[in-house]
């Protein structure tokens, strides 16, 4: 418990200086954030958006890492990389416009990643089968519908209504969005970390993961203390402040309850964190 504490304290308070650590080390010369779950919840994506802006613009400057020694060598600098871990449609008001940020170079001057989170799953499930994935409106579908201006209600389950809402929706999801929507990555790897949207099965080799543990999983990954191939950054369970282990580092603040949703910053050996 002391060490669960501390380590959710690190993260806490890590928002102006880095927190350095000997292992793991991100990519050289690359500055990587990853962000945490939006559902729907385009102001604060707005405000976090304009927060790593700065963040990047201040480090072009040499002001972010202040005072801490991020990498050696004098490697040249690489464009930064922005990953978004998910879960961007459901619960919040604006799923639709979310999606339209996102589409539209949300990061100037950055690479951006986007990962598929378990909501947009049962988004695309929806549309290929209404009546099978009908739970997806009891679980934030109904206000993503409501964000493409579609009146629906939680616990709609027969086959005839699901299927009115689904040829609603595909009337009204823009091609942008079916893209988007459809390439969109169940993992991403880079140097000692993956990034993912909600973990993976502890003590299975990293290309034998299943996709429905990448989207769906919390136990027995969230209690494992287990040493995984790659530090595992996620989203999808909400927690009270960042929280820091050896084997993962969890980052969903539940943004759209609490206006904070989180970006945890990545330079060689150091981590830290942006919030809204």
């Amino acid at each position: 418990m002391v060490k669960r504490l501390r380590s959710a304290l690190v993260g806490f308070f890590s928002w102006g200086a880095p927190t350095a650590a000997l292992e793991p080390a991100g990519p050289a010369g690359k500055t990587v954030y990853a962000v945490g779950d939006i559902h729907g919840d385009l102001g604060t994506l707005d405000r976090l958006l304009a927060l790593i802006a700065a963040d990047i613009a201040a480090e072009a400057r040499g002001d972010a890492w202040v005072g801490v020694e991020v990498c050696a060598g004098g490697e040249t600098r690489e464009r930064p990389l922005v990953i978004f871990l998910g879960d961007y449609v459901d619960r919040g008001a604006e799923s639709a416009a979310v999606l339209d940020r996102l589409c539209a170079d949300p990061v100037p001057g950055a690479e951006c990643r986007f990962l598929i989170g378990n909501h947009e799953a049962a988004m695309l499930g929806f549309l290929e089968d209404p009546a099978a994935n009908a739970e997806w409106l009891s679980f934030g579908g109904a206000e993503t519908l409501a964000s493409y201006g579609i009146r629906a209600s939680v616990g709609i389950s027969s086959d005839v209504r699901c299927r009115a809402l689904r040829d609603q929706l595909a009337a009204r999801v823009p091609d942008r969005h079916r893209a988007f929507l459809g390439g969109l990555d169940s993992h991403h790897i880079l140097s000692d970390y993956m990034f993912v949207h909600a973990g993976i099965q502890p003590g299975r080799a990293l290309d034998r993961q299943h996709r429905d543990d990448l989207l769906w999983i919390r136990e027995p990954f969230l209690s494992s203390r287990r040493s995984h191939p790659k530090v595992v950054v996620h989203g999808h369970t909400i927690v009270d402040a960042p929280e820091f282990w050896p084997n993962r580092i969890a980052i969903d603040t539940g943004a759209y309850a609490t206006g904070i949703l989180t970006a945890l910053v990545i330079r060689g050996i150091t981590r830290r964190i942006i919030q809204t």
